[in-house]
């Protein structure tokens, strides 16, 4: 049964300061600051540039990318397993202007995709779910969105880096937990690796971290300052509110 997006109970959100539209499920799942700042990680980009978005969710990851690169107007694919959100997001993009450049495809990553062609994104870009223990929420599209199911975060990122052009970039936010997972499965495959730690507030042990990576590559790793996203009043430190708000690249607010 398809469901009719005029009857799907959502909200009109926004990005950006107020800069990007972005409709949400009212009962469902709803993108996080974690979308904006792992946008923030994608920095050089042509216009001939192919942009990946796996598991997209609202599709708030790629309409930042589509914000802040609309002048040179890359093409841009979000991948979606949930039927209502990838409905959503398309409505996102058609609301904003994007809709020329930014759309999103119903797909489960687990099947063949034929319609996609491996090696042919020059950016993948991903929040993949966090979990696989913890108890999975009562909401499903919270369930499917937070906690791995059918897919290993190996799979998932298998995925990623085959739908990754040779030298193209990859990026990722996690739970700090999974960098060993993570970074075991790259060796070998990807270099030029770059870890940002997230911190909520200074002095707290990082819960999240994101990681950028080459694919094909033999750089280093290297280990760059955390972001601390709070202050300790609960407001925004000055770098995360310039991501956050004015949509700037997270190693441009390093200079």
């Amino acid at each position: 049964m398809t469901t009719d997006i005029a009857t799907l109970p959502h909200t009109n959100d926004y990005l950006l300061d107020k800069k990007v539209k972005i409709f949400q499920p009212v009962n469902g799942y709803r993108a996080s600051t974690d979308a904006v700042l792992v946008s923030s990680l994608i920095s050089k980009v042509k216009s001939t540039d192919k942009i990946l978005d796996v598991g997209s969710g609202t599709g708030a990851i790629s309409l930042c990318l589509a914000s802040r690169f609309q002048a040179i107007r890359p093409q841009i694919l979000g991948l979606e397993l949930q039927s209502e959100l990838c409905m959503l997001s398309n409505k996102s993009s058609q609301a904003n202007g994007f809709s020329e450049y930014l759309s999103y495809q119903n797909a489960d990553i687990r099947q063949k995709l034929t319609d996609l062609q491996p090696c042919s994104f020059q950016h993948v870009i991903s929040n993949p779910p966090y979990s696989e223990r913890d108890m999975p929420s009562p909401n499903p599209s919270k369930a499917v969105a937070h906690n791995h199911q059918g897919i290993t975060l190996v799979e998932w990122l298998h995925f990623c880096l085959k739908m990754t052009a040779p030298q193209g970039h990859l990026y990722l936010i996690n739970r700090a937990g999974a960098i060993s997972e993570i970074l075991s499965f790259l060796q070998g495959k990807a270099g030029a690796i770059k870890i940002i730690p997230l911190f909520s507030k200074q002095g707290q042990v990082a819960k999240r971290v994101m990681i950028t990576a080459q694919k094909d590559s033999k750089a280093p790793t290297q280990i760059f300052p955390g972001l601390i996203t709070h202050n300790h009043d609960g407001t925004y430190t000055p770098q995360t509110r310039q991501i956050l708000r004015t949509g700037k690249g997270f190693f441009d607010t390093l200079s």
